[in-house]
């Protein structure tokens, strides 16, 4: 069986090429700049050419690309997008709008003289095809995995960190409040998910398809480290580029979690609300009003905990009080969320499952 995953981040996308009949240390694997990079050198190099840009594609990662197009537009250079692109920036066309931006159909940009076409997409299967088959790798697989962060398309007048975390918190009451319940098979995928939604109808492959939120593809990846997976009472955090994620656990159940931007947090903050979130006493309110997207607390437990960390932040625990334990599963921290998603097609298809696992010990 051969799974193609792809955790796809803000700095990097984290390439795993599964393949059962082999021990998962010899599966192909590969770190390369993530689209929304991809897309920010390309609008940047069109700033230092001082030409237009005309943005195609679908929704996809901001981040860089916005940071990029925002650029663009204060260098005085024009930038068009078709609505579906520009779902990138923001979901409000009105928000569009206001950076500058210039709404125009796909006729009409096919239309525009002197500009630089750029398309905008998460996933991008000819450009991982064409770098597998240049090393002679054969490009077939049974099922593909794809973890992007959605904050999901929240109605007007709702506040996209309340409708990402309410999305979270529904999950993890519809999922029995287990770690591995997360993920969504592509038939499955809720439509205001638009940025899963937007990845489906554009893959391009005819084939069985998962997906999962970046953040908790990561922590279920990093229970395949045997160190983390073996203690009971645990605090799994992901110290992503943008955000950060922990969930407090008594064995695979969830017995709490927090959602918080990392740029906004500090070693001896993370530490308090970590604590908190053991204790049972981090509220909800607590991580709204610092600007993160919330807190569930279910149960509190005991005062003695494992905390296992994962991401390219993760530094920022190191020398902590906390004596963090630094996740590495299956030896390669950059794919614990490729290895989350692997994870997860064992639980969502049980006649895999068995091959799957065996793969992976």
């Amino acid at each position: 069986m051969k799974i193609l995953a792809l955790d796809i981040g803000t700095g990097t996308q984290d390439i795993l090429l599964f393949d059962s009949s082999t021990t998962i240390e010899n599966c192909l694997k590969m770190v390369m700049p993530s689209p929304t990079a991809i897309a920010a050198k390309r609008i940047s190099q069109a700033t230092k050419e001082r030409r237009a840009i005309a943005l195609t594609g679908t929704n996809m990662g901001g981040g860089p690309s916005t940071g990029a197009a925002a650029t663009h537009i204060q260098s005085g250079l024009p930038v068009y997008a078709t609505v579906e692109a520009a779902t990138t920036f923001n979901d409000d066309m009105n928000e569009v709008k206001a950076m500058g931006i210039t709404l125009v159909s796909e006729d009409e940009i096919k239309k525009l003289k002197n500009t630089i076409g750029i398309e905008l997409k998460d996933l991008d299967i000819e450009m991982v095809s064409t770098a597998l088959e240049s090393f002679g790798v054969e490009t077939q697989w049974d099922a593909l995995a794809v973890a992007v962060f959605d904050h999901g398309d929240s109605p007007s007048g709702y506040s996209d960190r309340r409708f990402r975390f309410d999305h979270l918190r529904n999950q993890v009451y519809s999922g029995s409040r287990n770690i591995r319940s997360s993920c969504y098979l592509e038939e499955d995928l809720p439509e205001y998910m638009t940025r899963m939604v937007a990845v489906s109808r554009s893959k391009d492959l005819n084939i069985p398809t998962l997906f999962m939120n970046t953040a908790e593809a990561a922590v279920l990846g990093s229970l395949e480290d045997k160190h983390v997976a073996s203690q009971n009472t645990k605090v799994v955090a992901n110290l992503g580029n943008e955000h950060t994620l922990a969930f407090y656990l008594d064995g695979e159940t969830i017995q709490g979690l927090f959602e918080h931007h990392t740029h906004l947090l500090q070693k001896d903050k993370l530490e308090k609300y970590i604590d908190s979130l053991v204790k049972g006493d981090l509220d909800n309110e607590t991580i709204w009003n610092d600007h993160g997207h919330g807190s569930i607390v279910l149960d509190g437990g005991p005062q003695d905990y494992f905390l296992s960390v994962t991401g390219p932040m993760r530094y920022m625990l190191e020398g902590s009080r906390l004596n963090p334990y630094f996740a590495t599963p299956h030896g390669d921290m950059m794919l614990a969320g490729s290895f989350g998603l692997i994870r997860a097609w064992a639980e969502k298809n049980l006649s895999w499952r068995e091959e799957i696992l065996n793969s992976l010990r």
